[in-house]
């Protein structure tokens, strides 16, 4: 039911048909995707792997200055969410963004900021 006085052009139908749209969308897990990118060490790290491909964690951990044990922690947050993977060779363990929709996911952020502080 619409809001008293309200002049909006949407139907009610309109109105719940985009109800129906939004409630089929994993609100609470996309919710979670952002929380997880709140951070700016984490954005960092996405955005060096949208540069370079695949770092090892001593790579990642020199370019947002933190310890290897802090670079782990951010990863192993990436990881779990779902917004990077891993490759061991040996002792070394690689990681990159788990597909192109988090690549684009943060190329876009970042063009999108550019864009309003340019």
């Amino acid at each position: 039911m619409k809001v008293a006085n309200c002049t909006s052009l949407l139907t009610e139908e309109q109105l719940e048909n985009l109800n129906k749209s939004i409630q089929e969308v994993p609100i609470r897990s996309v919710s979670q995707l952002f929380k997880v990118l709140s951070d700016e060490t984490r954005v960092k790290i996405a955005h060096a792997l949208t540069i370079e491909e695949e770092l090892c964690v001593c790579d990642i951990a020199e370019l947002v200055e933190a310890s290897v044990a802090s670079a782990s922690h951010h990863l192993r947050t990436l990881k779990k969410h779902g917004l990077a993977k891993t490759r061991q060779e040996g002792k070394h363990i690689y990681y990159s963004l788990d597909d192109h929709h988090v690549h684009e996911l943060i190329k876009m952020a970042v063009e999108h900021t550019e864009e309003l502080e340019g």
